[in-house]
């Protein structure tokens, strides 16, 4: 037998069905690193159109576009046309450019895992298969920019492209497919294995859960408090060096393209130049050339600095004054920010009138603040390196905090501030919800009150009961429509005989039905409904004239032929007592195997002394009540 070569159908068939999840993947990678690199080319091509004097031609502005690209990932170049001919890097990463290339490679994975929005769609493309394709299509358009660069005079130093653009690319998309996954617990507790047994033991044990999100919610706020006390620094130390800052401005360039294109770069370094002033609030400072440090109590700039007016916002050299120590507010609000937000998670909402409960003991409480700071200190110890970096050689080597003490000084603003209020805002927050638990009953515990209490406030009032309805005294009577109302209408004393049962119910409906006949043959209203007439409120006395929320009688809105008719409807639909076998025992008349019943009814009826002598006076009907026996019985 010879074995049969499978046709080409079949082998066509299943590579058309097969589900494109890598080439969708590498697909979305490539776009996304090709639509980077394109606003930044469309941005520095129109500059280039509009400049007056062009220092080279379109290739020019498009390497210097490729350089900006490879820049914003935190890749260092070197500039080769120098005045000294001695190569110059250029380290500093403009963070707002960084946002950029961040958020398109994390849009890119969470829109490749094309997850289903309902549970009938079909599977979600594998988190491996996504994660690999949008990185390698990345890489892929990434290395051939990063060779276009090369030819250029803003060349790439490949040891940073292999290590920044690798790591960009693979961290924005792992972020992406986890947030397209639901954000699951179990990847980031696989990846936090390296720690040590004890470290995981401690962070990662009983309700690490909620731990670890209070600590990243307290860094987040921690570190956003931080990012505005710089910001707000920046901003005063601007409008104090105003006229320098201009004059460095427009010593730069003379065409508005120029000035333009310095604005442009002014405003992607604001968010460096803010982490440069929380550094400095911070107490580290920051350094402006080597050996050259900036920080609250002494300021020693390097002399030749180039003109740039977010460095024109550097403290005058010499010692710190107040206006300078007054910057340490910053860190301090950050502390205080942080140990409250741990306090927050430490003590669980209370319940409706319930007392507060401690979610996490007190020393647990002061575990995740130390957490938070560690977390605070890394995250922007990370920060820090990224916005410092080379200008240069000899003294601007170094430019920027330094990412280690910026660090170090985060954690321990953070643990000497945010412990003592995390501690005390805790056990505030523990005798507060339990006094107000104690003093302050829930909602319900006086508002739906049983049929009994409300019909003893009716007896005392004077005036309907409407327990069943659950209406108050003295609030007026509400409907919209009588015919809802008369499908909705309850019988009076219904509620008291279901609670109370046996005959003493069924005594309170007959005496609630003729109240009400009563009430409707009168004209006003019965029993069934709260009517609050003036005439018909009682005058409190005693305590009850204290009562401070006495509530004003309104006018009856129905006419009393509307409650004529809800009368009828109401009695029309009570519930009757089902038929069973009837008791003959009270039923007037003869009873089989029983002797004749002689007649109730008097034999000579009195003589009628309203009737007029000359009138006849007329025959009383012999069997009134339909009880006289028949002529056999006698």
């Amino acid at each position: 037998m010879t074995a049969r070569r499978p046709s080409l159908a079949p082998l066509l068939t299943r590579m058309r069905d097969r589900e494109p999840g890598l080439a969708a993947s590498l697909l979305a990678g490539a776009v996304a690193a090709g639509l980077g690199f394109a606003s930044y080319a469309a941005l520095l091509m129109v500059l280039w159109v509009s400049s007056p004097y062009p220092d080279s031609g379109p290739a020019g502005a498009l390497h210097v576009a490729a350089g900006l690209w490879l820049l914003a990932h935190g890749v260092e170049l070197v500039r080769t046309d120098t005045l000294s001919g001695t190569p110059m890097p250029v380290g500093v990463t403009p963070l707002l450019l960084l946002a950029l290339p961040v958020w398109r490679v994390y849009r890119a994975a969470r829109d490749a895992v094309d997850a289903p929005e309902d549970a009938d769609g079909p599977p979600p493309v594998p988190a491996r298969t996504v994660w690999t394709g949008v990185v390698l299509g990345y890489l892929g358009v990434g290395g051939a920019i990063a060779l276009y660069c090369s030819g250029g005079e803003l060349r790439p130093a490949w040891p940073w492209v292999t290590a920044c653009l690798p790591l960009v690319a693979a961290g924005s998309a792992a972020a992406g497919v986890w947030s397209a996954y639901g954000r699951p617990r179990e990847p980031v507790l696989r990846a936090l294995t390296v720690l040590p047994g004890p470290v995981r033991r401690a962070v990662f044990g009983a309700d690490a859960r909620a731990r670890v999100g209070t600590a990243v919610r307290a860094t987040g706020a921690a570190t956003a408090v931080l990012f505005g006390g710089g910001a707000l620094v920046l901003g005063v130390s601007l409008v104090w060096h105003g006229e320098a800052a201009q004059a460095s401005f427009l010593r730069l360039t003379e065409g508005w393209t120029g000035r333009f294109a310095v604005l442009l770069l002014g405003i992607a370094l604001i968010p460096n130049a803010a982490l440069w002033a929380a550094s400095y609030a911070l107490g580290p400072g920051f350094l402006l050339g080597t050996g050259h440090g900036v920080t609250p109590f002494a300021s020693d700039p390097a002399p030749l600095l180039p003109p740039f007016p977010l460095l024109a916002a550097v403290p005058d050299p010499g010692a710190g004054t107040l206006p300078n120590w007054l910057a340490g507010l910053v860190p301090v609000a950050a502390g205080v920010m942080a140990g409250w937000f741990v306090a927050r998670g430490a003590v669980g909402e209370p319940e409706s009138g319930g007392a507060a409960t401690a979610r996490w003991p007190l020393a647990r409480t002061a575990g995740v603040m130390l957490l938070t700071a560690t977390v605070c200190a890394v995250a922007f110890a990370l920060l820090a390196a990224l916005a410092g970096g080379p200008l240069g050689v000899a003294a601007l080597a170094r430019f920027g905090p330094v990412w280690w003490q910026t660090g170090g000084a985060v954690g321990t603003w953070t643990v000497v501030f945010g412990m003592p209020v995390a501690l005390v805002v805790r056990a505030w927050r523990l005798w507060h919800g339990r006094t107000r638990g104690g003093e302050i009953p829930a909602q319900d515990a006086g508002a739906g009150r049983d049929g009994e209490g409300a019909r003893a406030d009716a007896g005392a009032g004077g005036y309907g009961s409407g327990a069943g309805q659950g209406e108050t005294a003295g609030e007026p009577a509400r409907a919209t429509d009588p015919a809802e109302a008369e499908g909705t209408a309850e019988a009076p004393g219904e509620g008291r005989g279901e609670e109370r049962g046996g005959e003493e119910g069924q005594s309170r409906e007959q005496a609630a039905k003729g109240r009400g006949q009563d009430a409707a043959r009168s004209g006003e209203p019965g029993t069934g409904r709260i009517l609050a007439r003036p005439e018909n409120v009682p005058h409190a006395t005693g305590a009850a004239e204290e009562d401070p929320y006495e509530i004003l009688p309104a006018e009856d809105p129905f006419g009393p032929g509307w409650h004529d008719d809800l009368t009828r409807a109401s009695h029309r639909m009570a519930p009757r007592e089902p038929a069973g076998p009837r008791d003959v025992s009270d039923v007037p008349g003869p009873r089989p195997g029983s002797a004749p019943v002689p007649p109730a009814w008097p034999l000579s009826p009195e003589p009628r002394t309203d009737v007029p002598a000359d009138q006849p006076e007329p025959c009383p009907d012999p069997d009134p009540d339909g009880t006289e026996p028949p002529p056999e019985a006698r």
